[in-house]
């Protein structure tokens, strides 16, 4: 464990406290998993947490910084660790494969979202005062616990996926949601964006959809690069349109 966020957030000055940051180990049956949580910089109100769900290639600087910048405004915030030791992807290619496991077996994917909450209930937060965001296929992930009706205030979805099997049910939605999408991201067709807002009137869902002009897919991913033309890219603006969009859905419902 002692080398664990240097071998999976790759090379980077960590600018907190290990007193702030702890890396929590934890299992599913005999798969190991290893999560990060970061206690709260300041006293919040009611012991509020946010849970975290990476984009697909695991837990990265990117989940990394969004959960140190949520524990300085004074949330308890845990990073989850969906694929396991010894299953992280090491480029692309597995990515999709593994992120596609999880989206087709919808179920497991929830199974490891309730071990991850759990881990951050234990560390500290308050149940009745916790939101899920996800990035990407954490994205979807977000959508998926409110899917599965896994007890938080709100879930979050940045440019996630919003598609799911149309065989299946969705149950009356008691959580609140929020989708920030890229309005130029084109992994998410028309047809497929319409069947999940059909989704969530027939859940009769308390949901936002709010599009970010000359945005693509993993628009808040400041190393996703610049260039639209390759389906995902950074923008700067989208990213602090939709930052600020998650401040006033934390405020509203914690």
């Amino acid at each position: 464990m002692k080398n664990f966020i240097c071998s999976i957030l790759g090379l980077f000055v960590i600018s907190i406290t290990q007193a702030q940051l702890k890396e929590i180990t934890y299992k599913d049956g005999s798969q190991k998993l290893n999560g990060l949580y970061f206690a709260a910089n300041k006293s919040n109100n009611d012991n509020a947490g946010i849970l975290i769900l990476p984009a697909w290639k695991g837990i990265d600087l990117h989940a990394k910084n969004s959960a140190e910048k949520l524990a300085n405004l004074g949330y308890h915030t845990f990073v989850a660790d969906i694929y396991g030791d010894g299953n992280y992807p090491t480029d692309a290619q597995q990515a999709g494969e593994r992120a596609g496991f999880y989206k087709k077996n919808y179920e497991q994917y929830q199974t490891r979202i309730r071990l991850a909450l759990a881990q951050l209930i234990q560390a500290g937060a308050n149940p009745d005062k916790i939101v899920i965001i996800g990035y990407c296929f954490g994205g979807t992930g977000a959508l998926e616990a409110a899917r599965g009706q896994i007890p938080v205030k709100g879930v979050v979805s940045f440019h996630g996926g919003l598609v799911k099997d149309s065989t299946r049910i969705t149950p009356s939605l008691n959580t609140k949601i929020l989708v920030c999408h890229g309005a130029d991201d084109p992994y998410e067709s028309q047809e497929e964006i319409a069947a999940f807002q059909k989704e969530m009137r027939d859940a009769k869902a308390d949901w936002q959809m709010i599009y970010y002009a000359n945005a693509v897919h993993s628009f808040t991913d400041p190393n996703a690069g610049n260039n639209n033309a390759k389906g995902a890219a950074y923008n700067e603006k989208a990213a602090q349109r939709s930052w600020e969009h998650l401040l006033v859905f934390l405020k509203e419902v914690l």
